[in-house]
């Protein structure tokens, strides 16, 4: 077992000790075996503010649809315990997030303990004096009571915990651009209010044995601004250099086999979209980190790991936080000049390989007669040096220019739109007058693509096609978006309708682009009669049915080619309802 600085006999002894009794957890008088309900949470939240009245407050953020209240607690020494007053001190803000996965509840536990020890002066002392800690113990509250034993059978303790997923079903870290969960609509509210220079997601991966126990993704380190990219590599290379002196082998890329179960496919890092807590904080100029502990690794040894990246970020906030934030505010400003510059809509792994060493287990890949495929079993009594593949070259693939002055929404569009824009704090403005027609760029699917299958209650849809100028009727209603505005790269990637998780993506539009009208067959037979009178449109059709036998053999792909050239046809139809423009309203 790991060894650290902390050691599990501290960690378990410490809070009986020196600590009163009502600001210790079920966790810790278990020995770490154990978590508590979400009753302990409301309880300790309370009991913290009364123990540390002038530097904590408790506080309701959210209410979930199982009527549980949301839950935070804003912990500073400098007075500032509001979000008026963080930024008032211009202090930095660091959002640690237990629980977004309620099944993963090492946060919860590891950081009320470390809460309590910066509190007392135990740890990190005057840390507390330049920073606002704004710890969420459970995201996922209704989740979390979903309570059991066996909720997790590929992870190694607690003795019950809570459950993956939301009373209604939604992942929420699949939900931070379309946020349909009604706690990720509390959450966004929460960050739009303070504005924490860092959020902090901790998780507990599954995947397969092997010894290193913890990972450190930060962005920006591969997109976002170049600035801040440097400041998140420096956040998540020197968390990683505080957790190995504790005794961990952190990685910073996401520990799952590049093929499921096979330990010699290695391993690809990859840029998480927007959906993602990592993928989404950057595109508002600041740092997410995602730390996933190891499954396998027993709750003792998972609380004291997520202790130590608490405690390391706390430190790192309270010796960097005022100059990342400088940074961060500085990177506002280079967004809102980025018309007209070149933004990268999605990133993708290189095929440059390198081969690593990587701790795991002896291992062998045997025919199974259950599922009649390949069993991997590992044997934990031999640990084992791999030498693996990864590829960690991560680059821009789909590049576009970002408009000259931003994105018009038809009225008809506008309130569904201007509602999730609220949800992220985009600025934008409705039009009280009709500008009339608008020369704007239009975007036109030449090919759509829904997927068979619902994904977090969504038919996600992918669309092919291009922007070209159109001159478009604008009316009283319809709202502009400016590009000028901190949140730029989020508006792009909500807007732009070839991002993987647009608002067209997560099926915002999709009747746009749905036919409606048809032309009956003995209508279409008369009138491509008549259009056959023009040169032009018969040897157009000729042509077509020449170098085309699939059409040539379809009667209704025949008269669509004429039902498409009447008047009647829907122009409208693939029609993107969004247009970017270079114009400011």
């Amino acid at each position: 077992m790991i060894r650290t600085a902390l050691s599990l006999a501290l960690l378990a002894a410490v809070p009986l000790a020196h600590a009163a009794p009502d600001l210790t957890t079920v966790s810790e008088r278990s020995g770490f075996q154990a978590t508590g309900r979400y009753d302990e949470v409301i309880r300790l939240c309370a009991d913290f503010q009364k123990a540390y009245p002038k530097a904590v407050r408790c506080f309701e953020f959210g209410r979930t649809p199982e009527g549980r209240p949301m839950l935070a607690l804003a912990v500073s020494k400098s007075g500032a315990l509001t979000a008026e007053g963080a930024k008032k001190k211009n202090i930095p803000v660091l959002l640690v997030q237990g629980g977004i996965h309620a099944g993963e509840i090492d946060g919860k536990d590891a950081g009320f303990l470390a809460l309590r020890r910066a509190l007392e002066g135990k740890i990190l002392p005057g840390a507390l004096d330049r920073q606002v800690l704004l710890f969420v113990p459970v995201f996922n509250v209704d989740g979390h009571e979903r309570f059991g034993p066996n909720n997790r059978p590929n992870q190694r303790g607690p003795v019950e915990m809570g459950w993956r997923v939301t009373a209604q079903n939604y992942n929420l870290n699949r939900d931070y651009v379309k946020a349909d969960a009604p706690e990720m609509q509390a959450m966004l509210a929460l960050v739009n209010g303070w504005d924490p220079l860092a959020y902090i997601d901790l998780h507990v991966t599954d995947g397969a044995k092997f010894e290193p126990d913890v990972s450190i993704q930060v962005e920006p380190v591969h997109g976002g601004d170049a600035a801040l990219r440097e400041a998140g590599t420096a956040l998540r290379d020197n968390v990683i250099g505080d957790l190995r002196k504790q005794g961990s082998d952190p990685k910073h890329f996401y520990i799952s086999f590049a093929k499921t179960d096979e330990p010699q496919s290695g391993f690809v890092d990859e840029m998480s979209t927007a959906r993602f807590s990592t993928g989404y904080f950057y595109l508002r100029n600041r740092f997410g980190m995602l730390v996933e502990t190891h499954s396998w690794k027993d709750y003792p040894t998972r609380v004291k790991i997520t202790y130590n990246t608490i405690v390391s970020l706390m430190d790192q906030v309270a010796t960097h936080g005022a100059g990342w934030r400088k940074t961060a505010l500085a990177a506002d400003a280079r967004a809102a000049a980025l018309a007209g510059q070149d933004f990268p809509l999605s990133y993708k792994t290189t095929d440059k390989v390198q081969t690593i060493d990587f701790r795991g287990y002896e291992y062998k890949r045997v025919p199974s007669d259950v599922s009649g495929g390949t069993w991997t079993q590992y044997d934990e009594t031999k640990p084992q040096l791999w030498q693996v593949p990864l590829r960690e070259e991560i680059v821009p693939d789909l590049t576009i220019k970002a408009p000259g002055g931003g994105y018009i929404v038809p009225a008809a569009q506008a309130a569904i739109v201007g509602a999730k824009l609220t949800q992220h704090g985009v600025s934008f403005k409705v039009l009280a007058a009709a500008p009339g027609k608008v020369e704007v760029e239009a975007f036109r699917a030449t090919k759509t693509k829904l997927t068979p299958q619902s994904f977090e209650g969504h038919q996600m849809l992918a669309v092919d096609g291009a922007w070209s100028a159109e001159a478009r009727e604008v009316g009283k209603g319809a709202l502009f978006v400016p590009i000028a505005q901190p949140k730029a790269r989020l508006v792009m990637t909500m807007l732009e309708p070839r991002s993987v998780d647009s608002l067209l993506a997560w099926g915002m539009f999709t009747p746009a682009f749905e036919r409606k009208e048809y032309m009956e067959e003995y209508v279409a037979e008369e009138v491509a009669r008549e259009q056959l009178k023009d040169p032009a449109v018969a040897a157009a059709f000729r042509d077509r049915l020449d170098n085309d036998a699939d059409f040539a053999k379809s009667p209704r792909a025949r008269l669509d080619f004429f039902a498409r050239r009447h008047a009647s046809w829907d122009e409208r139809l693939n029609l993107y309802p969004v247009y970017r423009t270079a114009q400011k309203f």
